[in-house]
C-alpha cells in the first residue's frame, strides 16, 4: 500500500489588525475578495496561483478554531491537508505519542473538515485537515 503524505496546502496568519494585513497583502499583489461584513473583521482567504490558500484570521477567531491558542497573540498556521478525516485522527496521534504537544485535538469543524492543531518543535502552530464534506458543515455566527 502506497502512503499518501500530507500535502502544505494553507497558511493561515492571525493577524491583529485585519484591514492593515488585507491593505499590505493585496498592495503585494494577493488578490483577497470581499467576504460578508459580519466576517470581514475575523476572516478573510485568498486563493494563490499555484493552489496554496492563504487565510487571515483574527486572534479572537483562531481561538474558536484552535483551543491553544494563546488569546490576543498573532502568529502564523502552516496548514497540511490529509487524505481523510480518518488519518487527521492517525497523524495527531502519531505525533502527540511521539511527544509533540497538542493545541487542537481532532474535531469536526464548522466548515465541513476534520480538523486539529500540533506544534512543531520550535512552538509554531500545524493544522491538520481533512478534505472538506459539505454534510458535515454547520452555520455559526462570527465571533464577537
Amino acid at each position: 500500500m502506497t502512503e499518501i503524505r500530507p500535502i502544505l496546502d494553507q497558511i493561515n496568519l492571525v493577524t491583529r489588525d485585519m484591514d492593515a494585513s488585507v491593505a499590505f497583502y493585496r498592495r503585494l499583489g494577493v488578490d483577497i475578495p470581499d467576504g460578508s461584513p459580519e466576517w470581514d473583521p475575523h476572516h478573510r482567504a485568498a486563493q494563490l496561483p499555484d493552489g496554496l490558500d492563504l487565510d487571515l484570521d483574527s486572534s479572537v477567531f483562531a481561538r474558536e478554531w484552535d483551543a491553544g491558542w494563546r488569546a490576543g497573540t498573532t502568529g502564523i498556521v502552516i496548514g497540511f491537508k490529509l487524505a481523510s478525516r480518518g488519518e487527521v485522527d492517525r497523524v495527531y496521534a502519531d505525533l502527540i505519542g511521539a511527544g509533540y504537544r497538542g493545541q487542537q485535538e481532532p474535531w469536526d469543524a464548522f466548515w465541513g473538515a476534520r480538523y486539529a492543531v500540533v506544534e512543531d518543535p520550535d512552538g509554531n502552530a500545524v493544522g491538520l485537515m481533512s478534505p472538506v464534506d459539505p454534510a458535515m458543515r454547520w452555520d455559526r455566527p462570527p465571533p464577537s
